[in-house]
This record gives C-alpha cells, sequence and structure tokens, in this order.
C-alpha cells in the first residue's frame, strides 16, 4: 500500500475520518486540549497535552503568529423578489468591489437586501463560483470598513463548513485568537486559537514572539478538483509582514510557524522577498518549507493543501501514519479540534 503512495496525487492524501471525531466546539478548559508531538530527526509520536508545549518547543526557537481577525462575514438576505440569499464575503477587491460566494440564484444586476438599508448588486459572475458585488447603504457605496461596522451588527461568524450548526454568540470569542488585531479574515488561523492568556503570556516571556497578518480566504476550504496536485491552481490571500518580522525571517534563527498560515507567508516572502501583496505558495512534500524549521497546526481535511503542506515538513507516509494514529487515540480535528506540533 505504502509502495504506491504518489506525493503529487490527491488520492494519496486520503484518511478515513469519523464524524464524531470533528469538533464542533473548542475544548475547555484550554490547555487540556490533545497535542501530538513529532519528532523528525527519529521519526517519533509522543501524545501529551498543550499545556505541555513548552517542554517540546526547542528553546532556541522564535515564533511567529498570525493577527488576522476575523469578520462577521456571513450575511442573510432577499431579493427583490423574494428569494432567500446567503452571502459569504471572501475578499476586498479594487474599487470597493468584493469577493463573494452567494448561495441562491442570482445574475448580473441582482440586487440583494440586507437588514440596516444594506444592499448589494450582483456585477459580475466568476467561472469558479465566486461573484463580485458592490455593497451601498442608501445609495451610498461603501468601502470595507464602513461595510463591517454594518457587519458587526448584522453579520455572522463564518464558522467552517465541516462545523455543521449554526454560529453561537460565544462563536464570536472561541473562533478569534487572543491577539486577532487586523480585521479581514473569513477564517481563523486555528493553530493560534490553543492559546489561553497564561499560554500566550508564557509564550511572549520565554521565546522571541513576532506578527505577521494573512487574511484568510474562504478558499481554504475548497476541494482540489484535480488528481495531479500540479495541475491545482491554488487560491490567494492578502499578506503583509511587519519590518521587524522581516529582520527576524531574513536571520538564520530558529523559526516555529504558528499555523499553516503563518507558513504560507514566511515561505511565499523567503522565495519572492515582497513584504507585503497576495500568497498563493503552494507547499507538498516535492515543494517543501525551505525556511520555517518547526510548526505547530490543527489536524486537516483528507486530501486538502492543508495536509500536503503538513506532509512539506515530513513525507506523505509519515503524514498518514500521525494521522492515521490520531484517529486511533480520539483526536479530534479541524478548526475547533487537537493540534500538532512538528520539531
Amino acid at each position: 500500500m505504502m509502495n504506491s503512495l504518489d506525493p503529487l496525487k490527491v488520492s494519496s492524501y486520503h484518511y478515513e475520518l469519523p464524524q464524531e471525531l470533528i469538533a464542533t466546539a473548542p475544548h475547555f478548559p484550554k490547555g487540556e486540549q490533545k497535542l501530538l508531538v513529532y519528532i523528525r530527526k527519529d521519526k517519533k509520536i509522543i501524545h501529551t497535552r498543550f499545556k505541555n508545549i513548552f517542554d517540546f518547543i526547542p528553546k532556541e526557537s522564535a515564533v511567529i503568529l498570525n493577527d488576522t481577525k476575523v469578520i462577521k462575514a456571513r450575511i442573510y438576505g432577499h431579493k427583490d423578489t423574494g428569494g432567500k440569499i446567503e452571502l459569504l464575503i471572501n475578499s476586498p477587491l479594487q474599487n470597493n468591489i468584493f469577493l463573494v460566494y452567494i448561495r441562491g440564484k442570482v445574475k448580473n444586476g441582482t440586487i440583494i437586501n440586507f437588514d440596516h438599508d444594506l444592499q448589494a448588486e450582483v456585477i459580475k459572475l466568476n467561472p469558479d463560483g465566486t461573484r463580485e458585488v458592490v455593497f451601498y447603504q442608501k445609495e451610498k457605496v461603501l468601502d470595507f470598513e464602513n461595510l463591517n461596522k454594518i457587519l458587526e451588527d448584522i453579520g455572522h461568524i463564518p464558522l467552517p463548513p465541516y462545523i455543521k450548526r449554526e454560529d453561537k454568540k460565544e462563536d464570536e470569542t472561541n473562533y478569534q485568537t487572543l491577539f486577532a488585531k487586523n480585521i479581514g479574515a473569513v477564517a481563523a488561523p486555528t493553530a493560534s486559537l490553543h492559546f489561553d492568556e497564561k499560554s500566550f503570556s508564557k509564550l511572549k516571556s520565554d521565546y522571541e514572539t513576532k506578527f505577521i497578518t494573512l487574511h484568510v480566504g474562504a478558499g481554504t476550504f475548497k476541494s482540489i478538483e484535480v488528481e495531479d496536485i500540479n495541475k491545482h491552481t491554488m487560491h490567494s490571500e492578502w499578506y503583509n509582514i511587519p519590518q521587524d518580522t522581516k529582520e527576524l525571517i531574513d536571520s538564520n534563527k530558529h523559526l516555529l510557524a504558528v499555523g499553516t498560515t503563518v507558513t504560507r507567508t514566511i515561505e511565499f516572502y523567503y522565495r519572492e522577498k515582497k513584504v507585503t501583496g497576495y500568497s498563493n505558495l503552494f507547499l507538498h512534500p516535492k515543494n517543501p518549507p525551505i525556511r520555517v524549521n518547526s510548526l505547530l497546526t490543527n489536524f486537516h481535511l483528507p486530501s486538502s493543501t492543508l495536509i500536503m503542506l503538513v506532509a512539506g515538513f515530513t513525507s506523505l507516509e509519515e503524514v498518514l501514519k500521525i494521522y492515521n494514529e490520531a484517529v486511533q487515540k480520539r483526536y479530534k480535528f479541524y478548526s475547533y479540534g487537537d493540534s500538532m506540533l512538528i520539531i
């Protein structure tokens, strides 16, 4: 079986996950979540709790986190004809145009009505299923800042599609990192959700910590629709790297990336030498990380770009071994699930 695995084939990254292991809410108290530690040099797996993570992070590490903030990107409205519409904002484009996903039939020129006199006009239907819209309030075109003020009142936290429930008030806190600052994401950088005040304070006191911003888009959940991963078109997400973080990346210090979003941002910068822009880097075993040394991450969907990124730190065979052991040990998977530290 193992000999037939091909790291360039999507089907090679499949694993069986029982439905009951998909976390639909975070684990409390924080610190008691399961943590799988994988030591690469001897391919060793250790099972512990997140509160013990500092026993394993190399003392010489510097740690980089993503300070993006999730917006209330999901809104519900209706067309003039009365048809119900669900709209998920993905990202702002230029000239106050927004890239969105719409559940419900629309065409160019369709007007969608929301609470607070908010309206959206559909101006383009893209082949990939996304739509481009302009938002208005009382005929005034809205920019991202003013739109977000309205979303705070009428929007919903955009829980991932595999969490099969409506969002709750507590998700506004639970699906946001302690240090979330720069608004723009529609999905949380979930590896950071494990930190509470106590563990984050210890992280900052024991390690050099820096931040990047990458606004996670809905494309992070998009499945790969081709078998050959070389033919997959990776989604793009806006990022920014502050000067002090740039200097750290340019140094030779041991780097721990907290999450796949941080990893992709660091690695995109390291290749392109651009501190801001749009990252579309696809990391996998045949295009592995070359600057990030260690990774803290959650457990990801089968055959997803995220599990492929993790395999870039180890190998396809090792990732499947790790994941199958996590299933056997009843770890919780995905955004609200348990975590893994690769060192």
